[in-house]
């Protein structure tokens, strides 16, 4: 007997929940934990950009405040100016290349966990 078309089920599948993985795949996270050569060069790729990103901010540092000294030997009676470029003239560029380097060291730090956790 031939079925209603109005009886008719209707399968709705999805995704599978569990995605299977292929023979050669491996996760960075258990490379890391297991200290192979391959999570080995993960964290040094990371130590290598926290550091890039601490010279950078270290030359720059220096270009900034080194010149300093001989600037105020040039000018021996200028006590005030002295005092308003280490007050006022140094304060803002300091707190703007702190801030650079907090938000550079975050970004490496979030592209290395999304790296590891393949996201």
């Amino acid at each position: 007997m031939p079925q209603d078309p109005t009886e008719r089920r209707v399968v709705v599948t999805g995704p599978p929940r569990r995605a299977h993985r292929a023979p050669g795949y491996y996760r960075p996270r258990t490379e890391i934990d297991e200290q192979t050569t391959l999570g080995h060069t993960y964290v040094r790729s990371l130590m290598r950009s926290q550091l890039r990103a601490a010279l950078t901010v270290f030359a720059v540092l220096g270009l900034l405040v080194g010149p300093l000294p001989l600037l105020f030997a040039a000018m021996p009676d200028a006590r005030r100016l002295e005092w308003a470029v280490l007050g006022f003239g140094l304060y803002a560029p300091l707190v703007l290349l702190a801030r650079w380097y907090v938000r550079r060291a975050e970004r490496n730090e979030r592209d290395f966990v999304r790296l590891v956790e393949d996201r």
